[in-house]
């Protein structure tokens, strides 16, 4: 079984937003002019396998690139391979808090994400700190992106560190910092080994671009705490896989890797 951590199914305003023009140079994709459907993404997931994805919200102060309502009924498609992830703006703190509850005992999301970066604001900042409450009190993950931004915008917001503070005060909130840290992957390995919630997953990776540090960290002492993630449509999932059978993992950290570690954290059937 594979679990994909992080992908979105995009809508066509977040598929044309022009801070995506950067990852298009990479991509060497141009921004489509329909939007995709939902069959698009289950096929991409059938290309490499993946049994489920978590597919998330993109909610930023003056942006809804992707609305809550809508992932719902993307997952309302296919609900037995899409798994929800809410978003909020955490500009208008009791309207964020009561949409965590929405998301969650409403919609059924596993998880809420908040990108640091589209706010410009590191996750230390104040206004992070009713969803972390809201999210512990649903019991759902906090997942948000580590490491620099492929957008053109500031990447300090990202670095790691920044979730010592949030876990120290937080000592409840699971947290699952996206895209491995890098270049700043060694803070990140160090603060999910200090504290007991927090997690890393590979999305906007493909594993050939795996720094080695992280590597022999799912190999030793690691491996409970690393989840696979694509970054879908950046990544494809079959290429996000490619060359996984090299890194040399054994089958206990593979499976903890692709599946154990992302059903035990979102709390999805058959988690251990």
């Amino acid at each position: 079984m594979i679990i994909d951590a992080w992908a979105q199914h995009p809508t066509l305003r977040h598929a044309q937003s022009p801070i995506f023009e950067s990852l298009r140079r990479w991509t060497k994709t141009k921004a489509p002019t329909e939007a995709p459907p939902v069959s698009s993404t289950i096929a991409a997931m059938d290309a490499a396998s993946v049994d489920k994805a978590l597919i998330c919200a993109w909610q930023a102060p003056g942006q809804d690139l992707i609305s809550n309502d809508e992932v719902a009924g993307f997952v309302a498609e296919y609900p037995d391979r899409l798994v929800g992830v809410g978003s909020v703006d955490i500009s208008k703190p009791m309207q964020a808090v009561r949409e965590v509850r929405r998301c969650v005992d409403e919609l059924g999301f596993k998880a809420i994400r908040v990108l640091p970066w589209l706010c410009e604001l590191p996750p230390t900042d104040r206004r992070f700190y009713p969803v972390y409450t809201a999210c512990c009190d649903a019991g759902v993950p906090f997942c948000t992106q580590i490491g620099h931004t492929g957008p053109l915008m500031p990447s300090e917001v990202g670095r790691p560190i920044y979730l010592d503070q949030v876990a120290l005060d937080f000592p409840e909130l699971v947290i699952v910092g996206g895209h491995i840290g890098y270049p700043w992957t060694d803070e990140a390995i160090a603060v999910a080994t200090k504290h007991e919630n927090v997690y890393i997953d590979t999305s906007a990776y493909t594993v050939h671009r795996y720094p080695q540090a992280l590597v022999e960290y799912m190999r030793g002492h690691g491996r409970h705490k690393v989840l696979f993630g694509s970054n879908y449509p950046m990544i494809e999932p079959a290429r996000a896989l490619d060359g996984l059978a090299q890194l040399g993992l054994d089958d206990e950290v593979c499976g903890l890797f692709l599946n154990g570690n992302a059903r035990r954290v979102f709390g999805l059937d058959g988690g251990t």
